[in-house]
């Protein structure tokens, strides 16, 4: 297990992403996956108000509701470690008090709960005083409708700054960050922003684990094209490098008797800060590969391997 940075939430080292439920995932295919999740000893999941608002006919809100109505059949809102996130709704943008305000309501309503454990802003907003979204994110903590609040996709400076005002205004700080973080994009997160996440205790949970499924080894250079939705995104890292990546992968798995998937997610699993990676499953049978990068450990010099042939 591990705990989420100054917090006393302890998880296994996956973070359950919802952004395929109700969307790839349909409500009973969502329900097996979660299911299953709980079942080998998972707690944590990830979702947003936007999820999944891209998607054609939707309005966004549907992952929310996805978990609201399988915690409310399965009676366990109390074994969830729960996350969801406001600002890129349309309708609710950015992270006014106002917009905060209302984005939690009707995030509880739609999860069918009276809180969520984190509570994250999805995106920094310029527009909005950082004293105004972190105060008002320090309300929803005192009125016990989140119980620890979030940043992601935060520069190191704002994220910074917005540490300080906390402290300053004595309102709940951020106790976690969601960057986007991988073996093959690590700029965003390796440097100013990972040093101020180490040394301000703050619990990581990278979003884009694997790459859009680049990480899992199913698209490969020359290789069949692979339906999905990701696939475009995916193939931007058919290159050199992405090349050299699969091939120091493939070598980690052979040696362990395992995944691609499973050695992707053990590599980001120890790298600075990282509590749990957020990656998600459609179907049951791609979560035995996720469980077990929440498991395998890897030695040093497999780690070193991977980092060179990815830097």
């Amino acid at each position: 297990m591990a705990r989420i940075g100054t917090t006393d939430l302890d998880v296994l080292p996956l973070n359950l992403g919802g952004n395929v439920f109700g969307w790839t995932a349909d409500e009973d295919a969502s329900a097996a996956v979660l299911d299953a999740f709980v079942a080998e000893g998972g707690s944590f999941v990830d979702t947003a108000d936007v999820y999944s608002r891209w998607a054609p006919g939707h309005e966004g809100g549907e992952s929310e509701a996805v978990l609201g109505r399988w915690m409310a059949s399965r009676g366990n809102r109390s074994d969830v470690v729960l996350a969801t996130k406001v600002g890129r709704l349309e309708g609710y943008l950015g992270t006014a008090r106002a917009t905060v305000r209302a984005g939690i309501e009707q995030s509880l309503k739609r999860l069918q709960t009276d809180y969520v454990d984190l509570y994250y802003a999805h995106a920094d907003d310029p527009g909005t005083p950082l004293e105004e979204t972190v105060a008002a994110l320090g309300e929803v903590v005192a009125e016990g409708k989140a119980r620890y609040v979030a940043a992601s996709n935060f520069s190191a400076e704002r994220l910074a700054e917005a540490l300080r005002i906390a402290d300053e205004l004595g309102v709940a700080r951020f106790v976690a960050l969601q960057p986007h973080y991988n073996l093959v994009h690590r700029t965003d997160y390796e440097g100013p922003l990972q040093e101020l996440a180490v040394r301000e205790g703050l619990g990581v949970m990278p979003y884009s684990s694997l790459a859009s499924g680049f990480l899992t080894g199913k698209y490969r250079p020359g290789g069949p094209a692979v339906d999905s939705p990701r696939a475009g995104s995916a193939g931007r890292y058919l290159d050199a490098r992405g090349e050299r990546v699969l091939a120091a992968l493939d070598e980690v798995a052979a040696a362990h008797g395992t995944s691609v998937t499973a050695v992707s997610l053990a590599w980001l699993r120890v790298q600075p800060g990282v509590v749990a990676p957020v990656a998600s499953a459609s179907r049951v049978e791609q979560l035995p590969d996720l469980l077990a990068g929440a498991r395998l450990e890897l030695a040093d010099d497999e780690i070193g391997a991977l980092s060179a042939a990815s830097a």
